[in-house]
């Protein structure tokens, strides 16, 4: 594995690593599965299902018996760890909202209200594995913003464990329907499926580039791009290389099209961490998804480390320095930051009440993670007496007349004029 110097990398090099949007790649492949969707309705659903996950489904939606029956048999163990996990979730997103306000000055009132979408979809990746950690992070922060529906989408055969996590975070509605096709049904709407004013969650490519086009179109609001998993180390020589190893890996683990990247001051950290991240690899059950993975090593100085993790935006950003605070605030772009060597990025990803729906692709320059703001739409006001215009009237005709637009200065100027 080997470790590179950041000041020593060519522009080339350092764009193959910090460039890795690949949902373009996928853009054709997408197109004609959002339109089959937003045409054919339930019949198209249930083509793809079975053509991409090899599922013949009948009923879409999963019933109310199935679900309770599925929490009924999830194992205790996991029930209770769902259930403590969607408390500290909530919690936490419970601190996000806010409060309509006014202030009146002048005869002039001004306000803000913040009102909940009516509907929200979540996608809760599946398939091959189960989810639930992800199913409260989408359902559990849309019921907290007040939303009035929130449905689900999930690839057959959906887990005991994920329909459970679903129904304690709160859910209307699940569907049994994956991929692309999933965010379109809850993009444009099909017979079972009401279409949803915002469609949240992560997945692969697949999905990233759904959601990009169900934006694109108008259909409905998404919170950011969220692709494959990424985690990106800035280490010192007080670092354990086996901690950051392990973190290193753990993210490696989601993904064949999964980055990991670590970003040293110390050479020999760097070289311990990429013994450590072959021997876990090869050890791990889950080998061959981490091996095709993508792991970088590179060493500079410390402001080296913090200018490449600020161009690089993670999603998932690991400190572990002499200073870890100091860092923290020289920090512009991450999608979430877990400080120390005791953090895992694993607690965030479950139990911390942070949210583990992160931008990915360097969408951190501009998103945070998925929070109540996402399910909630901000609309101002005003309200002037007679006073209040007065207040006003010389600003407002002035500006208006300077654009010259007569009228809108009228409007005012008549509401001065002596009343009857």
């Amino acid at each position: 594995m080997r470790i590179r110097r950041i000041g020593k990398l060519s522009p080339e090099e350092r764009a193959e690593i910090t460039d890795r949007s690949s949902s373009a790649d996928v853009r054709d492949d997408v197109r004609p599965i959002m339109e089959r969707v937003r045409d054919g309705g339930d019949d198209a659903l249930r083509r793809f299902t079975e053509e991409f996950d090899g599922v013949e489904i009948d009923e879409i939606r999963v019933s109310d018996d199935r679900i309770e029956e599925a929490r009924e048999t999830c194992d205790e163990d996991v029930l209770s760890a769902v259930e403590e996990a969607a408390s500290r979730i909530r919690d936490f997103h419970e601190r996000q909202v806010r409060d309509d306000w006014s202030v009146s000055e002048d005869g002039v009132e001004v306000g803000r209200r913040f009102v909940p979408l009516a509907s929200a979809g979540a996608y809760v990746p599946g398939g091959g594995a189960a989810y639930p950690s992800t199913a409260l992070m989408t359902v559990v922060p849309a019921r907290v913003a007040g939303v009035e529906r929130v449905v689900a989408c999930t690839p057959p055969p959906v887990p005991d464990a994920t329909l459970a996590a679903l129904d304690v975070a709160g859910a209307d509605a699940v569907y049994r329907v994956g991929g692309a096709q999933a965010v379109a049904a809850l993009g444009y709407g099909t017979e079972t499926v009401d279409g949803c004013d915002a469609v949240v969650g992560p997945g692969n490519v697949y999905v990233t580039e759904a959601k990009r086009q169900v934006r694109d179109d108008d259909a409905a609001r998404i919170e950011f791009p969220a692709g494959p998993s990424e985690i990106l180390v800035v280490a010192d020589g007080t670092a354990d290389a086996g901690n950051v190893a392990a973190d290193m890996v753990a993210q490696m683990e989601h993904d064949a099209d999964a980055s990991a990247v670590l970003t040293a001051t110390d050479e020999g950290l760097a070289e311990e961490v990429a013994d450590e991240v072959g021997r876990r690899t090869r050890e791990s059950e889950r080998r061959e998804t981490i091996e095709a993975a993508r792991c970088d090593l590179l060493v500079g100085d410390l402001d080296d480390c913090v200018e490449f993790a600020n161009e690089y935006a993670p999603e998932h950003l690991t400190i572990v320095t002499r200073d870890d605070d100091a860092v923290l605030g020289r920090i512009r772009n991450a999608g979430s930051v877990f400080l120390g060597t005791h953090t895992p990025v694993a607690a965030g990803d479950y139990a911390t009440g942070t949210n583990h729906v992160l931008p990915t692709e360097g969408g951190a320059r501009l998103h945070g993670g998925l929070s109540v703001d996402d399910f909630v739409r901000t609309t101002t006001y005003q309200r002037l007496d007679r006073e209040g215009v007065g207040t006003l009237a010389e600003t407002v005709t002035t500006l208006a007349r300077a654009e010259g637009l007569v009228e809108h200065a009228r409007s005012v100027e008549e509401r001065l004029e002596p009343e009857d």
